[in-house]
Order: C-alpha cells, then structure tokens, then sequence
C-alpha cells in the first residue's frame, strides 16, 4: 500500500466524519492573571462549523486517489 492510497483513506474518512458530526469545538485559553496566591484564567469554547461541500470534496478526492493511486504503470 503506498503513500497515495493511505491519503486516499485518510481523506475518505475525514470527509465522513465531518459530514457525521459537522462541527468540533475545543478551549483556547486567552487571558491568565496571577495576583500573589490567587491565579486568574479565562477560557473560551471556540467552535468550527465544517461545510458540506468540504466532507463531500474530501470523500470525492479520497476515492480519486484510490481510483489512480496504483504503481501500474
């Protein structure tokens, strides 16, 4: 199996995944303060919405690359 096709897969399951869960969030940690003994922090959830069209291009490219990803030649 070579470089190519494991692209392919990865592509193909990322596309999948972002067409199941269409969005991830995580925390971003944006302000710290510490004051003697006491120490501040704020955190915010960020969220990133993935578009249709991009897990659907993902999974079209992926399947590309395993269609002519092959060493004949």
């Amino acid at each position: 199996m070579n470089a190519i096709k494991i692209a392919g897969i990865a592509l193909i399951m990322a596309g999948v995944l972002g067409l199941v869960y269409g969005s991830f969030s995580y925390t971003k940690e944006t302000h710290e303060a510490k004051l003697g003994s006491i120490a501040l922090s704020v955190k915010d959830k960020e969220t990133v919405n993935v578009p249709v069209w991009a897990g659907v291009g993902a999974i079209a490219i992926g399947g590309l690359f395993l269609l002519f990803g092959s060493n004949k030649r």
